[in-house]
């Protein structure tokens, strides 16, 4: 049988992207939190049915970008010959039919923002290199999931819940604005980048009073990684766009740190999620 026939385990760990899965789970808990929290077995099908959306959905993204990619970049999986394409698109379509399975018996609500969430998915797997507001497109992805996460826990969905949405949906429009110009050359327009401030400013405005001290560290926690993995496109020397994206990634982690209500259990597993990133990526390219 072929190589292609039978991927190997490494092929299909890229393909999925599933170094990125911690931040699902910390969007998960994060949302889940927001929501009230409740019972831990509707958190682990929530990371369950996430997980398999945002895999089923990297794999689509590869078959939707095959000939792409034939021309670009030809050291994906689809081009190198590791796997067809068309198991792809049948491993893609059937990890994100069984996320949705796995989430929409989570209520009414969940099942209309689950509903939202793959319909972006898909949307943004389609046209991303097509259209100029893909970013858009994207943010809008974990907007839902983290509202999706909320509305599961005891309480649902909050005004506090939506503003973290937002936010973090501000650092998906300029992570995914970098990760665009991954493979264009020329100079990098900085004004995109603002929307990365969004959950800096959302930190420093809900921490107030007692907790006024958590949120200028938060904050400034943010803001010194998001420096840190800027640097690498905009500074002087060689230009590194895949390792300011891979930070940022990880650094969805942190933008749930600073949206999360103050628990000290939660704060270290949200940590954890941003270390098993970082590791992770050492091992399965983030993007």
């Amino acid at each position: 049988m072929s190589e292609s026939a039978r991927p190997s385990a490494r092929t299909l760990l890229v393909l999925g992207r599933v170094s990125n899965l911690p931040t699902v789970w910390s969007n998960c808990l994060c949302g889940w939190l927001l929501g009230g929290g409740g019972t831990e077995s509707v958190l682990l099908l929530l990371c369950l049915g996430a997980s398999l959306i945002y895999v089923g959905g990297m794999f689509l993204n590869d078959a939707f970008d095959a000939e792409f990619d034939r021309q670009h970049r030809r050291e994906r999986p689809i081009p190198a010959g590791a796997i067809s394409e068309g198991l792809v698109w049948q491993i893609g379509g059937a990890l994100l039919a069984a996320g949705t399975l796995t989430l929409v018996f989570l209520g009414p609500s969940t099942a209309l923002l689950t509903a939202l969430l793959v319909a972006s998915v898909i949307l943004y797997d389609a046209v991303h290199k097509a259209i100029a507001f893909s970013p858009v497109i994207m943010a809008s992805c974990r907007f839902f999931l983290l509202l999706a996460a909320a509305s599961a826990g005891d309480v649902g969905i909050t005004g506090l819940a939506v503003w973290s949405a937002i936010a973090l949906a501000g650092w998906i429009v300029g992570l995914s604005y970098v990760a665009r110009r991954e493979t264009v050359r020329g100079p990098l327009a900085v004004w995109p980048l603002l929307p990365l401030a969004l959950p800096i400013v959302l930190t420093l405005l809900v921490n107030n009073y007692e907790f006024r001290l958590r949120g200028i560290v938060l904050a400034a926690i943010l803001t010194a990684w998001a420096a840190i993995c800027l640097r690498h496109t905009f500074s002087a020397g060689h230009r590194n766009v895949g390792r300011t994206v891979s930070g940022l990634l990880a650094g969805i982690c942190l933008v749930d740190l600073a949206a999360a209500p103050p628990e000290p259990n939660a704060t270290v597993v949200l940590l954890a999620f941003f270390v098993a990133a970082l590791l992770a990526q050492r091992f399965i390219p983030a993007t």
